[in-house]
């Protein structure tokens, strides 16, 4: 996965973390959620605000 494969990324969040509130959660915490991910291969100082805005709506949308 990359950065760019933000739904794939939202939807493996979800799987891992079914009980975690993905509105309440910190940017910083969310990176280090996403890299840590199995099958995540990309350069991890390329994980911005904007992408990581982009995933923690696809994982709200993705828990709702």
């Amino acid at each position: 996965m990359k950065w760019t494969d933000v739904q794939q990324i939202a939807e493996e969040l979800y799987d891992k973390f079914p009980s975690f509130d993905p509105a309440r959660i910190n940017f910083v915490d969310l990176h280090n959620m996403v890299v840590e991910l199995d099958g995540f291969d990309d350069d991890h100082q390329r994980g911005g605000e904007k992408v990581l805005e982009a995933i923690q709506q696809a994982w709200i949308d993705e828990a709702s």
